[in-house]
């Protein structure tokens, strides 16, 4: 039942979150009476809403409690303030990130802060993008046990622009040079109007559990110029962790 429950939750994403009940059966193969079914339990509980066209949305409820998770608590409430400097002085976007906990081949953004006036961009908080096309994704992958990188880059890379980095070998030179020279610069890899600078977090002195990136525009932009501030940011919430 709960791996019912949980199929019928993780139908829905960033780009399909209203769903009917016929096309949350479909995406999951449940017959469509045990989806009716589930849903109802879900809409009682909170963790789902039907809107007046009969669609459904993940709920209030659900949000309520990831947001009780420890990577949520611990982490995003000592990197805020770091966020919020970077923020202010740049006015540019500020991602915060952790590894997806089943495989790392994705990332899942606990923070965005974005400016009226800054690049526009497709991330937002809970979304979720390929390790090896995002900044903080590769700063993520550089830290991670060879055998995950190896597992990440076997399948096929997802290309969004034709500047996204898909051939293994190139993938590896780029994780090497972020663990020399602790930061990385993703060149419009997912959006051709921007590109990120990103660095690891640490707990403490200890292992990489998080990175934090800045993007800002392609064009007219040197990215080289954000470096020392990310680094900064990373650094701080670093020493936060391990306080």
């Amino acid at each position: 039942m709960a791996a019912r429950v949980l199929d019928v939750l993780g139908a829905f994403t960033e780009e399909a979150p209203e769903l009917t009940l016929t096309a949350i059966s479909r995406r999951t193969g449940i017959p469509l009476t045990t989806v009716h079914r589930l849903a109802g339990e879900l809409v009682a509980g909170g963790a789902l809403e039907r809107g007046e066209d009969g669609r459904y949305r993940i709920g209030l409820r659900l949000w309520e409690i990831a947001a009780l998770a420890p990577a949520n608590l611990g982490l995003r409430e000592r990197a805020m303030p770091f966020l919020e400097d970077l923020h202010e002085v740049t006015r540019h976007n500020v991602t915060l990130a952790v590894p997806d906990p089943e495989d790392g081949s994705e990332v899942v953004y606990l923070e965005r802060l974005s400016a009226r006036d800054a690049v526009s961009i497709l991330s937002r908080t809970g979304s979720r993008f390929p390790a090896h096309a995002t900044g903080v994704g590769l700063v993520l992958l550089a830290h991670a046990a060879p055998e995950a990188v190896e597992r990440v880059l076997a399948r096929p890379l997802r290309r969004f622009t034709p500047f996204t980095v898909c051939d293994p070998a190139a993938v590896r030179s780029t994780l090497a040079s972020v663990r020399s020279c602790g930061f990385v610069i993703s060149d419009r890899q997912i959006e051709e109007v921007s590109l990120s600078v990103a660095a690891p977090v640490r707990h403490g002195h200890g292992p990489v559990v998080a990175a934090l990136s800045i993007v800002v525009p392609a064009d007219g932009t040197n990215p080289h110029t954000y470096v020392p501030a990310v680094r900064a940011a990373a650094r701080g919430i670093s020493r936060a962790l391990g306080s």
